[in-house]
């Protein structure tokens, strides 16, 4: 199972280059993993049938009861048939469908086979967090697929319109698994149907999120706007993923989980009103649409809410017709949205209106489409007859509830009569005063994929017996009724047949006074649902314009202000409710007065903050505050945090220095009397909340510390270093995380920074003609030696030549060469010493940064590009690609980052011996001093740069971003 949800992904990976070589011929090769995957499931037929199960899990992580677990049995047996054949089908339609050069067709190809393998992992998925993840991969990928023509807003608005329904659903639905899992005391999906938890107001809750996530991906009122905006998508798309796949997801969902939760007091409201009301809705609507795709769309809708009353009706004999019906929807739906497209693409036009005598210039698509359509009105002898029949007489005798329900569907059947009527005549048939419509001919490679699937609905009517074990062994899981129902074609006449002549009688009234009908349809329409949606998306960004404008006063104090208010109030309502202070610890003044002397040396430079009105000293003040907490670690003994604090607040100050070149030396913003009156109670305040939460945690503390473990469990490797063997062993995971954050906050820093290209900071020498950003002034200095007096009498620097000689530095020029490969190799040794002493990863990265801030200052940003010619890029990327390959690796002993440590032996340094851990924080290290030298890029050269270029020191042509081999 797991080997054929890979292939997909792998393929889909090299979509690119197949549709390169092969052009529209890939698609072939792209159904090979659904075709595969066909294959497996019929030879699985017999035993689901069975009722046997094939399973395959996966520890992913143990200790929160978290794995990836695949079941195959008869409900997925009939999912995985339709979501791999299908699609193998739809993939085979794309090869004709499409040109060789359809533009963005790799993408496209990749998305669809991609989208193929979440469907078929979701179906098999037997957990709950394995379910969400492949869910919710479903929703990124069908967002590619509506957005495909991202050229046309229509496209953009559907595609980004469903991500929006879908995903808010997915996210409700999280919560109710988090709820669910733990109120069951597994998350495995088997495990909770067989005995799912008592019906609690939480086991309720918990089912009316999974609801939301369900009915929201099948498009059920009230979320049902977005699938017909969806139709913006290709039709290969319409055809697989909103007949055959995703929208089938969300009632496969409730399926599923009807055995264990149908009796769950909210359960059969919800799903039965909500879902007879779509089946009437979109029904309705259908009958007043022109375009065939939107009738299809409409009458998707419809049959949605038919199988979803069906799915969480709760009774055996209502489940197998369920599967049944989802088994004939899925193929006449999809073989109807292929036929629309042959017809778009023969004629060039889906209005019904402009179509006439296409059933004479194209029979055979004709008869595919009369098959189909047969089969969806529920004409004998039609596979969706049969289904139709049992749904009928499942509710019929069910109870008053499904009664009421049998009474919607019927009408709901009638409409949908009707629309289909009106689907063929407006599609095929000759129209008295339109022209026939002239088209083009359909290959066999068009017509092929919807005749399989209209000929499969014909064949399966009268062979529907051979589906009923399969279909049986998932309804068996509901209580037996006293007279089981079995599938079959014909069960003589009786009050369900009755039912069905009612549906076709009515129907055919509907067509026959369709022009009344219509006006009468459109007369009383409602809103629109994507009208709806519209205003309120329109409200919405008014109401943030509004609030927005209130708060966003464009004062960086007023907004820190209301945030420590914010928190300020709180903290304080939670420390006065809870009073957590009662019996508690009384906190020590200090430990040592050392610490005391430290600690009011850096509150005096925080509150001197306050006072000063020049930017620069504001900038030194606030890291003495940086440094006093460094001390404070030094005093504490915590010699890690120490180091890094230091090496983090240098950086910081450096930043801030290059950034404060581009800004006023004074604070813009007039700071009054009664602004410094109300800031600095606030702060203090602030201060003094968070201090007094600090403690109160602290003094909470019940548990023995895990600090003790901790060093135990360091010393049985072998290893002295706690806090680093934690941030890169026992809590890797949440350095992984962090790794990523700092990443793309550095990326999307920088890039503001750089604002259209990265490539616009160019370190060629030949585009400077005057000074550099290093030794321009405003104004010369007076008195002073000039030119080549002051200059060196040599070289220290690689770049020293760009340097005007009265700026240059003999001292500093001396001490950043001697000193940079020394604190290049004291970062090394940061990074090796780890495990027993100081250092780490990070701190080493630091280092290594410095070393370079250090060359930067020294000669300007050519000067950088001398000490590192290559792009901080690759630091990050190959950082982040160490870290996860090392995480990664450790799945060869079955979990992520699992540690391995080698001993050997070295003639001449001895003993050694080399751990995962190492290499982990290499990667570390290479992350951070990707991140440092991106921003001394952005914040120092890149802004250098522009000083050359308004000061004109900068060749004319290099304004045009073109650089050297360096950029």
């Amino acid at each position: 199972m797991i080997a054929l949800i890979v292939s997909h992904f792998v393929l889909a990976a090299c979509a690119g280059p197949l549709v390169r070589r092969l052009g529209r011929l890939a698609f072939v090769v792209l159904a090979l993993p659904p075709a595969a995957a066909t294959v497996w499931a019929a030879t699985r037929w017999a035993g689901a049938a069975d009722g046997k199960a094939v399973t395959w899990s996966w520890e992913w992580i143990g200790t929160y009861d978290v794995s990836v677990a695949l079941r195959l049995d008869a409900l997925a047996e009939l999912m995985v048939l339709l979501a791999a054949g299908v699609g193998m089908l739809v993939l085979l339609y794309c090869a004709s469908y499409f040109t060789d050069d359809s533009p963005q067709l790799a993408s496209f190809a990749g998305n669809l086979l991609a989208f193929a393998g979440a469907m078929l992992a979701l179906v098999l998925a037997d957990d709950l967090i394995t379910l969400y993840v492949f869910w919710e991969l479903t929703t990124v990928f069908s967002y590619l697929l509506i957005g495909h023509t991202s050229t046309r807003k229509q496209n953009r608005r559907s595609a980004l319109q469903a991500l929006t329904v879908t995903t808010l659903g997915g996210l409700a639905m999280l919560v109710g698994f988090l709820i669910l899992g733990q109120a069951a005391g597994t998350y495995r999906i088997s495990a909770i149907v067989e005995d799912p938890p008592e019906a609690t107001v939480a086991a309720s809750v918990a089912v009316v999120l999974v609801l939301c996530g369900a009915l929201s991906k099948s498009a059920i009122w009230p979320f049902s706007l977005w699938l017909p905006n969806a139709m913006a998508a290709p039709t290969p798309v319409s055809a697989y993923l909103h007949a055959a796949a995703m929208v089938k997801a969300g009632v496969y969902l409730v399926a599923r989980l009807a055995p264990g939760f149908a009796d769950v007091p909210v359960w059969r409201p919800v799903v039965l009103v909500l879902g007879a009301a779509t089946m009437l809705l979109g029904a309705w609507r259908a009958l007043r649409l022109n375009d065939l795709k939107l009738v299809l769309a409409y009458g998707t809708v419809s049959q949605l809410g038919f199988l979803t009353v069906l799915a969480g009706a709760g009774n055996r004999d209502a489940a197998l017709a369920a599967a049944a019906m989802i088994l004939g929807h899925a193929l006449f739906k999809a073989a109807l949205f292929l036929v629309v497209g042959i017809v778009d693409h023969a004629a060039g036009t889906r209005d019904l209106r402009a179509l006439s005598g296409l059933g004479r210039t194209m029979p055979l698509l004709c008869a595919v489409a009369v098959l189909s359509a047969a089969s969806m009105a529920a004409v004998p002898p039609f596979l969706g007859f049969a289904a139709k029949e049992a749904a009928f007489d499942a509710l019929l005798r069910g109870g008053t509830a499904d009664r009421w329900a049998l009474a919607v569907l019927v009408a709901g059947s009638v409409l949908t009569v009707a629309y289909t009527l009106r689907f063929v005549w407006g599609a095929f048939a000759r129209k008295a005063g339109v022209a026939d419509t002239p088209v083009h001919r359909a290959g066999a490679g068009l017509v092929g994929p919807p005749a399989v699937l209209a000929l499969a609905g014909l064949v399966l009517g009268p062979g529907v017996g051979w589906t009923d074990p399969l279909f049986a062994a998932y309804a068996d899981v509901f209580p037996a009724p006293a007279h089981a129902y079995h599938l079959a074609l014909w069960h003589g006449f009786g009050t369900v047949l009755l039912l069905s002549a009612v549906t076709w009688a009515g129907g055919a009234v509907l067509f026959a006074g369709r022009t009344t009908v219509t006006r009468l349809s459109r007369r009383i329409a409602w809103p629109t649902a994507d009208s709806v949606f519209g205003h309120l998306l329109l409200g919405l960004e008014r109401l943030a314009l509004q609030v927005t404008g209130f708060v966003q006063r464009g004062s960086l104090s007023v907004y820190l202000a209301i945030t420590m208010a914010v928190m300020l109030a709180g903290q304080l309502a939670v420390l006065f409710t809870d009073r957590p202070w009662e019996g508690a610890v009384a906190p020590r003044v200090w430990d040592t007065p050392l610490q005391g002397a430290v600690a009011v040396l850096t509150c005096a430079a925080a509150l001197s903050c306050l006072t000063v009105s020049r930017r620069m000293k504001a900038v030194v003040l606030a890291g003495l505050t940086g440094y006093g907490t460094a001390l404070l670690f030094v005093v504490q003994g915590a010699p890690d945090l120490a180091l890094t604090q230091f090496c983090v607040e240098t950086v910081s100050m450096i930043v801030f220095v290059l950034v404060l070149r581009r800004m006023p030396v004074r604070f813009e913003e007039p700071i009054g009397t009664w602004r410094r009156l109300v800031r600095i109670p606030v702060a203090l305040g602030a201060a003094a909340t968070v201090g007094v939460a600090v403690w109160a945690a602290g003094a909470a503390r019940i548990a023995e510390p895990a600090g003790a473990a901790m060093v135990e469990e360091v010393a049985h490797h072998g290893l002295k270093d706690v806090v680093a063997t934690i941030l890169v062993d026992l809590r890797a995971w949440d350095t992984m995380g962090e790794s990523a954050v700092l990443a793309a906050a550095a990326i999307g820093v920088t890039s503001l920074i750089y604002l259209h290209r990265r490539s616009e900071t160019s370190f060629d020498r030949d585009e400077l003609r005057g000074e550099t950003a290093w030794t321009l002034s405003g104004r010369r200095l007076t008195g002073l030696p000039q030119g080549d007096d002051t200059a060196p009498e040599r070289s220290w620097l690689a770049a020293g030549s760009t340097l005007a000689p009265e700026h240059r530095s003999v001292v500093f020029e001396v001490v950043g060469r001697l000193l940079f490969h020394p604190i290049l190799v004291l970062s090394l040794y940061l990074l090796f010493c780890a495990e027993n002493m100081p250092g780490g990863g990070f701190v080493a990265g630091l280092v290594a940064g410095l070393a370079l801030i250090t060359r930067y200052l020294a000669g300007g940003r050519f000067e950088l590009a001398e000490a590192a010619p290559l792009q901080p890029g690759l630091f990050t990327g190959l950082g982040l690609f160490v870290s996860t390959g090392v995480a990664l690796g450790g799945l060869a002993e079955g979990t992520v980052l699992h540690a391995w440590t080698y001993h050997g032996h070295l003639p001449v340094f001895g003993d050694y011996h080399l751990s995962t851990s190492v290499l982990f924080d290499f990667g570390v290290y290479l992350l951070v001093l990707g991140v440092v030298l991106d921003i001394v890029r952005a914040l120092g050269a890149k802004v250098d740069r522009q000083i050359e270029r308004a000061a004109g020191a900068l060749a004319p042509a290099s304004d045009t971003g073109a650089g050297g081999p360096n950029r």
